[in-house]
């Protein structure tokens, strides 16, 4: 038996790892933001905002949810598998999961959403995590296709190209590892990692990675792969257009093409977990993408704080009624959360 203080010094090392990180992503959001507004026009930003349209307001927050809703589709398929969970419990687990991700950084949300699911359909967390990852690797596809396109009508800057190329390497290296779980059978795959003895993984850790392998496999498996991946496109699709709506309403003369080419710089930009809700790197990314289009620098700075709260405080709402319905309240989230992040899933 280990002593006491034994056990409780890996617990401090992670602590204050999470920590640090905390600490640096909050100095690179307040970097960013000082970055932002240090020289904007206040008056001028202020009449910008008295001018918008808000009916074009409206229709972006629609195709916003309109979004996470063809989000909840995708999952909702991938899940199918491990049971039915119906499209409106995987679009409240999404958004439980959203606003978790607009209280705590490095998007806590995702282990909450997939800790719901886990509990509502009464199977082990890991079993869940297979169907997230697939999620984000279609995501990352179309991510990848669509800045594709967009290079085919506007002139994208080299950062961004160079962004797309490392985004090719994973999504194309994320693809063969897919296709090779997928590939051999069940009793195959099962084998391989047990009886791997030169690496001597440990029993728990080797059987997590089994079960996760053995989950995408089932995935990979069955109809509702590919149209899942077919119905991932619905979620950028709607989210590309809110944000291009969003210039319309703060009355920024940008053209569709233009529009989300500057929402894709955004997405990979800010693809990297921070703070939460991406506070900083979210305003700082806006006023990148919309400066390399001739987009004046206070214009760019008030439709970035403008379109950041256009688009989460409905994402609040939501997900705050999204959380209410499941009977926790966010202090249990957290505690459920911590557990999670100590004892392993």
């Amino acid at each position: 038996m280990q002593p006491l203080d034994q056990t409780r010094r890996p617990l401090r090392k992670d602590g204050k790892k999470r920590a640090l990180w905390k600490f640096v992503g909050y100095a690179v959001g307040a970097a960013c933001l000082i970055w932002v507004f240090h020289d904007v026009n206040p008056s001028r930003l202020l009449k910008s905002i008295a001018d918008m349209k808000w009916q074009w307001v409206a229709l972006a927050i629609f195709c916003d949810i309109l979004g996470y809703c063809g989000q909840g589709v995708q999952w909702s398929l991938l899940l199918h598998p491990l049971g039915r969970v119906p499209l409106l419990r995987s679009i409240q687990a999404i958004y439980a999961g959203l606003f978790v991700n607009e209280m705590l950084p490095m998007r806590a949300g995702e282990l909450v959403r997939v800790l719901l699911v886990s509990r509502w359909i009464s199977v082990d967390f890991l079993s869940v995590v297979p169907s997230v990852l697939v999620g984000r690797l279609f995501d990352g596809i179309w991510l990848f296709i669509s800045i594709g396109v967009t290079a085919a009508f506007v002139s994208l800057p080299k950062k961004l190209m160079e962004g797309m190329e490392a985004l090719g390497f994973a999504v194309f290296a994320g693809l063969f590892l897919l296709f090779w779980v997928i590939r051999p059978k069940k009793e195959v795959l099962a084998n391989h990692v047990h009886n791997d003895k030169r690496r001597r993984m440990p029993q728990l850790f080797r059987s997590r990675i089994q079960a996760a392998l053995l989950g995408i496999r089932a995935i990979g498996t069955t109809s509702h792969f590919y149209i899942s991946f077919a119905v991932s496109v619905l979620y950028l699709l709607f989210e590309g257009m809110a944000f291009w709506i969003g210039t319309l309403a703060y009355g920024i003369s940008l053209s569709f093409w233009p529009g989300v080419a500057s929402f894709l710089i955004v997405r990979l930009g800010t693809s990297v977990p921070s703070t939460p809700s991406n506070v900083g790197t979210y305003q700082f990314f806006t006023v990148f993408a919309l400066s390399l289009f001739g987009v004046d620098k206070t214009d760019a700075a008030g439709f970035s704080a403008v379109i950041f709260v256009m688009l989460t405080a409905p994402l609040w709402l939501i997900g705050l009624f999204a959380i209410s319905r499941t009977g926790m309240k966010f202090q249990d989230v957290r505690q459920g959360l911590a557990n999670l992040i100590e004892k392993g899933p």
